[in-house]
């Protein structure tokens, strides 16, 4: 499929552009509707502010975002959560039917089948710079000025890579209900893989990455570290219990490192930045294999019988003349705390 970038969010879509070509793992949306979306691995996006947000229920069908949680988004269809998102691009016309089929046939992936599908982002057209290899994911690796720093930061990058487009080995034992630490109350397995999916998606999208905002914005880095020490260590030392303890060990490594990081040094700022923004890739990283392992299929049963709209088949794969300004839920969209409308979408 093709999309051509538009200027309603020059920013975004020139650090999209400057990112290409890379490869991720396709994902959708589980709670709004017909969207899929990735991760992308562009640090930019944790904090640059899209000027011109939409309401993605009434955005045209093959629409684009780029949003602060990483994401890479693409509208094929009806959607209900109230989300106000920063579009990039639009899928050309005559490819927004596939774009459909598409969407069909990677809901039945995260779903159902749990078959991967890696997603390739490139220029259209001629293009100078090789296409991405299965080896080549094109993950930037930032730099710091600590030794201490730049060495988790380059363990942090390697582990990305590793995992990028190969399941986590941790996760595929938890989603197989292998946990060494006997984690699950009464034996039980599919608790532990929801707290530890409802646990790890804010700890990246909203802790490590509003780290990264807040300290783009000028909060003092002292605050910057005490936040960190307060927001980020209970709930990975609760993830490494359950099996994630690579994260558990980053995160050690992590809080030691914030101490090594002098606030009265030129580069320290930027330090902190460039180690929470490899932490946050890295957790959203888990993210989206967590969202693709997790059993959604057990929902099966509490479908209602007859239900319209319930599941999907590719019998009821929408055309390209469906309607694509549905509207449902919440009439209108909320507003951040203590900011003007924010982007992303959590589901």
């Amino acid at each position: 499929m093709t999309a051509e970038l538009d200027q309603r969010n020059a920013e975004l879509a020139d650090v999209l552009w400057d990112s290409l070509p890379y490869r991720s793992l396709q994902g959708h949306a589980l709670v709004a509707g017909h969207h899929l979306f990735h991760v992308a691995p562009i640090h930019d996006l944790l904090h640059l502010r899209g000027r011109h947000r939409v309401d993605r229920r009434t955005a045209p069908d093959g629409t684009v975002f780029c949003s602060r949680l990483q994401h890479l988004g693409i509208k094929y269809g009806d959607l209900t959560e109230p989300m106000p998102a920063t579009p990039v691009g639009q899928v050309v016309a005559e490819d927004v039917e596939t774009l459909a089929r598409v969407g069909t046939a990677v809901w039945n992936a995260v779903y159902r089948t749990k078959e991967p599908i890696p997603v390739e982002v490139r220029r259209a057209g001629p293009d100078p710079r090789p296409r991405p290899g299965a080896d080549d994911h094109r993950i930037p690796r930032l730099t710091a000025s600590d030794p201490m720093v730049d060495e988790l930061i380059g363990d942090l990058h390697a582990e990305t890579e590793r995992i990028w487009l190969q399941a986590p080995a941790e996760l595929v034992d938890l989603h197989a209900g292998l946990i060494d630490s006997g984690a699950g109350s009464h034996g039980t397995k599919l608790t532990t893989m929801l707290f530890v999916n409802g646990e790890t998606r804010p700890l990246g999208y909203n802790v490590y990455s509003g780290l990264v905002q807040a300290a783009r914005q000028g909060m003092p880095l002292e605050s910057l570290r005490q936040m960190a020490r307060l927001l980020g260590a209970v709930p990975a030392e609760f993830l490494a219990y359950c099996g994630l303890r690579r994260l558990g060990e980053y995160t050690d490594r992590l809080m030691d490192s914030l101490q090594q990081i002098d606030p009265g040094s030129e580069s320290a700022r930027d330090d902190f930045i460039a180690l929470m923004a490899h932490m946050t890739l890295y957790i959203n990283c888990l993210g989206g294999w967590n969202l693709h392992l997790f059993p959604w299929h057990l929902d099966d049963h509490l479908r209602p019988l007859g239900g319209h709209g319930v599941a999907f088949d590719m019998s009821d794969v929408p055309s390209a003349g469906d309607a694509t300004g549905h509207v449902g839920g919440r009439p209108t969209v909320p507003r951040q705390a203590g900011e003007p409308a924010g982007e992303g979408s959590w589901g």
